[in-house]
């Protein structure tokens, strides 16, 4: 099952844009406090952002080998169907 993370992505982005931004207009504490309580929030985002964003490439490097491993298959198939049909072409001369 594939998954769209670019829009996942965008969502995740946006929602922590409108997070951040309701946490200043609401936020109960001054000063200081909210923005450590801001800072902890968006590490947080970031390191949800850096464990899609292995995720994105280890999926993706596994396709990747898959697609390679395939072609190389469908090249040697065609290395040796060509044989065959050189070998029949030289029988029949």
């Amino acid at each position: 099952m594939e998954r769209d993370y670019s829009g996942t992505m965008i969502w995740f982005v946006s929602g922590l844009a409108l997070g951040a931004a309701v946490a200043l207009l609401l936020a109960p504490e001054k000063g200081e406090r909210t923005r450590r309580k801001l800072m902890k929030q968006a590490e947080r985002g970031r390191k949800t952002i850096v464990e899609s964003g292995r995720e994105i490439y280890e999926r993706g490097k596994e396709l990747y080998d898959r697609g390679r491993e395939i072609a190389e298959d469908a090249a040697e198939l065609f290395e040796r169907g060509r044989n065959i049909a050189e070998k029949k072409i030289n029988d029949r001369i």
